[in-house]
């Protein structure tokens, strides 16, 4: 083989190489891409004795549709609604908080809450059941609120 047949059998290597290695890290860094959404990482919601709150944010296209009774959603804990999108937890005592249930790193589901946390089981991303925040990566958003009220003993999309 003539030294000018090796350099282009080597050029032609290196270009499919180097294409497969920049789509390989275009394809990275849009997955990875964060939300850059200015919208509020929770409102609380406060159970009163005869009335309701709103959490800030938007919710699902099911308005006034109930999604549990309070008792079912744990103090210090949460629920997630997979089929609505949303998870809601009880931070405190009558204190209930929504959000989307997608994860703000790769969009997966969030799986459950334990121990304060809103837990994705995709890459680990951790959020805090209190207000949405990142408490663990590698999602660098938080969740969005999601809207939520409470009247009585139910819980319905706002």
């Amino acid at each position: 083989m003539t030294g000018s047949q090796e350099t282009g059998r080597l050029f032609g290597r290196r270009t499919v190489v180097a294409a497969v290695g920049a789509a390989g890290v275009a394809a990275a860094l849009t997955a990875c891409g964060g939300s850059d959404s200015d919208s509020p990482a929770g409102t609380a919601v406060d159970k009163p004795a005869g009335g309701g709150g709103e959490a800030g944010g938007s919710g699902g296209g099911d308005a006034g549709a109930v999604l549990a009774k309070t008792a079912d959603i744990p103090e210090g804990g949460g629920k997630v609604f997979a089929d609505k999108g949303l998870v809601v937890t009880q931070p405190t005592a009558g204190q209930f908080k929504a959000f989307s249930s997608k994860c703000t790193h790769q969009g997966c589901a969030v799986k459950d809450v334990a121990n304060g946390m809103i837990n994705c089981p995709c890459h680990g991303s951790m959020f805090d059941a209190t207000d949405g925040s990142v408490k663990g990566g590698p999602a660098k958003a938080p969740l969005p609120a999601a809207a939520i009220k409470v009247e009585g003993d139910s819980i319905t999309l706002a």
